[in-house]
């Protein structure tokens, strides 16, 4: 798989970095993980088509995880996409996107379109195929959106195992859902500070020996962390970086 940072920011784009954000290619499907609000600018800084696109995955629904959708799906409209596009996400996906459409776009949500939407609420810890994808939810915050859980998505596809954080507390399904992933994307908010909803990189760091990831790649960093990077001894995510794994 060929995985592309389109954005490794958090909420407030600190850095100047874009939202969450990455393009994966497999032999199955071109998927994004998370689509935050910046994400197609993001997508045509970078040239990566919006129509390639087959399948979105997503991790929970904040603005700058799920927020680009809204604009993905009426630039598709507007492009004359006729190809099908699967979004699959927390319980609560199909209730919530159609009114964050109707919050930027009022009416959008009715307006007919070319081509098939499917929206698919993945149950966690079932293993779904999406796609040809293999999908494995894991609750990772269970109340950091309100009534829809945060997952972290362990992606099984060509071979290799891909799993990305998402916004997430420290938890024993959190190890389950990295353990030795060929790639581990995660989070670390802070250096050390604690706080709910998010890792810092000192708590991860006493769980690696038991999460076991091949490789990891931190992201979705606040200022705090940001300042500290020459000094992480880890790989560091950054918009625009391609890697193959």
């Amino acid at each position: 798989m060929r995985l592309q940072f389109l954005g490794s920011g958090d909420a407030f784009g600190s850095g100047g970095r874009f939202n969450t954000c990455m393009s994966v290619e497999s032999s199955a499907t071109r998927f994004l993980l998370d689509c935050g609000a910046s994400s197609l600018i993001a997508m045509k800084q970078y040239g990566v088509s919006p129509g390639s696109i087959e399948t979105i995955l997503i991790t929970h629904l904040h603005v700058d995880h799920f927020g680009g959708l809204p604009y993905f799906i009426l630039d598709a409209q507007f492009s004359k996409r006729t190809s099908p596009l699967t979004i699959a996400g927390p319980p609560g996906l199909s209730r919530t996107l159609p009114q964050a459409m109707d919050v930027f776009f009022p009416g959008s949500s009715i307006i007919p379109q070319r081509f098939d939407v499917r929206i698919l609420e993945l149950e966690p810890g079932v293993r779904t195929n999406v796609n040809g994808l293999h999908v494995t939810p894991y609750v990772v915050s269970p109340d950091h959106v309100k009534g829809s859980p945060s997952l972290a998505l362990r992606v099984e596809a060509d071979g290799r195992i891909l799993t990305y954080s998402g916004d997430a507390d420290w938890c024993n399904e959190l190890a389950e859902a990295a353990h030795e992933a060929d790639l581990f994307v995660c989070e670390a908010y802070f250096f050390e500070k604690a706080i709910r909803y998010h890792l810092n990189l000192r708590t991860l760091e006493e769980h690696l020996p038991e999460i076991r990831p091949k490789r990891l790649i931190l992201t979705h960093m606040s200022p705090d962390m940001l300042a500290r990077r020459d000094t992480i001894s880890h790989e560091v995510a950054e918009d625009g970086m391609v890697l193959d794994f």
